[in-house]
């Protein structure tokens, strides 16, 4: 018994110190796809696959054990051995990509299915914020105006001198030209300092009669403080028509304070001067017994600023 164990042991080592044939090569092989097939056929989720890949082709795997064995062949033999093994490798690499897109695949649809959205479903309510104070006195301002039948007009800010100055009757001696006052982006040009340049625009491109109101930012080189910004809001008013005298402007202006302020204001006009008015007038509020707050200018349109 001894004896046939040793006979036995000394046949499988001559059995394996032996070089492998082609025909054992192709049994392999076939025998490595079909055991490939079976295990792909198991795998259901990338982590799978990854473990099947590095079974069959990782650097300890059955096929890379397999392509180890090529130097054991005769060399005329090699090539038919090396396209053997190399086709089944591509085999299994190009099932491994199939495989993993599908799995990829599988897992977007599953993840859509968990996060439909049903778009028939009414939307969360969000609130929307609030108006800046500045845009909501704008609004409430034109809206009065406009309900006494002015049409809201606007113009550019960059000016240049024409419009700015000399067609509102202001010469260039006049202490506004000065550069201190206006920020001037070259000889001609500058910020707007007040929204009177509109009215010119909007004369020179209608006919009598004329209701506007031009609301819209103005530029000054002004030290910021309590009454004065180097930018600030100004809406102006213009009305031309005939028959109009300062009873008309004072009416405008009197409807205007109490629409906007409320009732229980007393209102009163100061002369003034301004260039492209004649006459002119500062105009005050105040509560009964309180102090007095200016809070425009006005005046009718000077003849030379409508010729």
């Amino acid at each position: 018994m001894r004896e046939w164990r040793v006979v036995w042991s000394r046949a499988v080592l001559l059995s394996i110190m032996q070089p492998m044939t082609l025909a054992e090569l192709e049994r392999k092989v076939e025998e490595l796809r079909a055991a490939w097939r079976a295990a792909l056929a198991e795998v259901t989720d990338a982590e799978a696959l990854e473990a099947a890949r590095i079974r069959f082709l990782g650097r300890k795997g059955h096929l890379t054990r397999l392509l180890s064995s090529l130097k054991e062949f005769p060399p005329q033999e090699r090539p038919h051995a090396g396209r053997i093994l190399n086709q089944l490798k591509r085999e299994i690499s190009q099932a491994i990509e199939e495989k993993g897109r599908e799995i990829e695949q599988r897992e977007w649809e599953r993840r859509l299915a968990a996060e439909r959205y049903d778009f028939t479903l009414p939307g969360k309510w969000r609130p929307l914020g609030h108006l800046h104070p500045l845009t909501q006195v704008r609004l409430e301002i034109e809206d009065i105006f406009m309900r006494m039948g002015f049409d809201v007009a606007s113009g550019p800010e960059v000016e240049d001198d024409y419009h700015n100055f000399e067609a509102l009757n202001i010469p260039e001696d006049h202490p506004a030209r000065d550069e201190w006052d206006s920020f001037y982006i070259d000889d001609t040009h500058l910020l707007r300092t007040h929204t009177s340049p509109v009215q010119i625009r909007v004369m020179k491109s209608r006919k009598p009669p004329v209701r506007i109101i031009c609301p819209g930012r103005c530029y000054r080189r002004d030290t910021p403080d309590a009454t004065h910004s180097p930018v600030f809001h100004q809406v102006e008013l213009l009305w031309v028509e005939r028959g109009l005298t300062m009873a008309h402007l004072k009416w405008i202006i009197e409807e205007f304070v109490r629409r906007f302020f409320g009732p229980g204001y007393e209102m009163r006009f100061s002369a003034d001067f301004f260039p492209f008015t004649e006459p002119s007038a500062q105009v005050h509020i105040r509560r009964e017994g309180g102090p007095w707050l200016e809070i425009m200018g006005a005046g009718m349109v000077d003849p030379a600023v409508l010729t």
